[in-house]
């Protein structure tokens, strides 16, 4: 039994080794097929379409140094004493401080006129453009300040942007070595869809630079009242009292209108009750 040992321990061994040799050999020569494989199609306009998305929305990243945008937004009410004369004054502070008017409106009477201005100001002379219109006033009854940071959205945007042309110019790429009818007009539709959504973006962004670079101030301007003016005025009573009286006429007149177009309706009624009631009183007497 251990002679039998002896020998087929050897011979297991180098059937082993020969074994493993072949399989390793298997392992780094792969067969040849017996056809030519194609090559690689081009991925369709579709698919570079959704790939191009999906790189956009993973690849967004915000640099650590990004521009910080805030914008920035003032309220005042001024109480002045000419509201026409300031009005001027606060659109001639804004184009002195390098901004602009965006809306200016005047409205009221009898004393009660109230005037608003809206203006934009270089942010960086925000706080300046506050001090000199609590200047223009006699007295300021409301102030309020607020800033709010977009700094992200801008970012986004930037990124976006940037994903959004390397996308159209892959498509311009793809449009040149497009040769079938069929494959020019996707690449067409794609970047249409493509340049609506730069356009969109780049919209996004300016807005946000204008309004961020460009502080908004709304004033709203009220009268003052003279030192030596009281709650009662005998002028005032006589204007109030000519204008009761006028109401008073105009309803008048209109009901006198109303009774004489009603009065085919109401004419032949009084009558026979008229007619009725004396043929009664005739009877009994």
């Amino acid at each position: 039994m251990k002679k039998i040992s002896k020998v087929l321990l050897p011979v297991l061994l180098v059937a082993a080794l020969a074994l493993s040799a072949a399989c390793s050999a298997k392992k780094e020569v792969a067969p040849s097929p017996p056809y030519p494989v194609p090559a690689p199609m081009a991925p369709s306009a579709a698919e570079r379409s959704y790939s191009a998305e999906d790189s956009a929305a993973g690849g967004q990243t915000v640099g650590s140094e990004t521009e910080r945008r805030i914008v920035r937004t003032g309220y005042l009410t001024l109480e002045v004493k000419n509201i026409a004369d300031s009005m001027v004054a606060v659109s001639n502070l804004a184009r002195e401080l390098g901004g602009y008017v965006v809306s200016s409106n005047k409205q009221g009477g009898d004393g009660a006129v109230t005037g608003r201005v809206a203006i934009r100001v270089p942010v960086e002379r925000f706080d300046e453009a506050l001090d000199k219109l609590r200047k223009l006033a006699v007295d300021v009854p409301y102030e309020s300040t607020e800033g709010r940071d977009v700094t992200e959205e801008y970012s986004d945007l930037k990124a976006q942007l940037r994903n959004l042309e390397a996308t159209e110019a892959q498509y311009l790429e793809l449009l040149k070595k497009a040769d079938k009818v069929e494959d020019i007009l996707k690449v067409q539709r794609e970047l249409s869809n493509v340049r609506g959504q730069i356009e969109r973006v780049k919209g996004r962004i300016q807005y946000l630079e204008r309004t961020s670079d460009m502080a908004l101030i709304e004033v709203t301007l009220q009268q003052t009242k003279p030192l030596g003016e009281t709650g009662w005025s005998a002028l005032k009573t006589l204007k109030s009292a000519a204008r009761g009286l006028i109401a008073f006429g105009k309803i008048l007149v209109d009901a006198l209108i109303w009774i004489a177009i009603f009065s085919p309706i109401w004419v032949p009624i009084v009558v026979l009750v008229w007619y009725f009631r004396k043929r009664r009183k005739a009877k009994i007497s």
